[in-house]
């Protein structure tokens, strides 16, 4: 057996996709699937603010998958949001402030009805929340994770409407983090009876460390996958 470190890459069927957008434009992604399998659930991952070099590979998101199609069944669904640039490319459009990246998180899940990718969930980080929470209500998502919430562009209004929606509201915030730390966090999702509010001592907004990391992709297969929960730290 040898451990799971920050650089492991655990096997999995990986392919570049692009999504198409109702308002014309292209979008790259990658799209990993269990390697010898179906699988159980999908994560659709809203990544950082690009203008604070957010993208598909930011790096919670790109461990996840790694590492989860393998461990727990997970198809993982990343994209850049439309002038987002990374490893994959760029796709196309201008970055829009949170709004026109509505047409973005449409596009993912429409992809995800059309390949016939079961139980959709949300995983969103940071700014990915605020796309999360404003666009997400989506009938074809079962719930979303949000990583370092900021509540800045998603205001009461849209917590209001996801408690509407009905659907769980899974968010972890850093006891250190720069926006929202978990006093407030409580508070604030309050309006959303469904919400679960983790708070994460000693971590930061970005998760730097591999112990952080692991508490993510845990309480993310906690939920989307329980049956693979907790993860190995070891594989052969």
């Amino acid at each position: 057996m040898g451990d799971i470190r920050a650089s492991t890459v655990l096997p999995a069927r990986r392919t570049d996709i692009e999504l198409q957008t109702a308002d014309g434009l292209t979008l790259v992604g990658e799209l990993a699937l269990p390697e010898d399998r179906s699988p159980v659930a999908t994560l659709v991952c809203l990544h950082p603010l690009p203008t604070a070099e957010g993208m598909m590979d930011s790096h919670v998101l790109r461990k996840a998958s790694y590492r989860l199609p393998a461990l727990a069944g997970l198809a993982v669904l990343r994209f850049n949001t439309r002038g987002t640039t990374s490893a994959r490319g760029t796709s196309e459009g201008e970055f829009g402030g949170g709004y026109s990246e509505r047409y973005d998180v449409a596009a993912a899940l429409e992809y995800t009805e059309y390949h016939d990718l079961p139980r959709t969930w949300l995983l969103g980080w940071s700014f990915g929340t605020e796309l999360a929470l404003r666009w997400g209500r989506d009938p074809l998502v079962e719930g979303a994770i949000l990583l370092s919430p900021p509540l800045r562009r998603a205001t009461d209004d849209d917590l209001d409407a996801w408690a509407a929606f009905g659907r769980p509201l899974i968010a972890l915030v850093p006891e250190r983090d720069d926006y929202l730390r978990p006093p407030e966090a409580h508070e604030r999702f309050k309006r959303v009876p469904q919400a679960e509010v983790v708070g994460v001592d000693g971590a930061k907004h970005l998760w730097v460390g591999e112990p952080y990391v692991r508490i993510v992709l845990d309480e993310i297969v906690k939920h989307v996958s329980p049956e693979a929960y907790p993860l190995p730290t070891e594989v052969p």
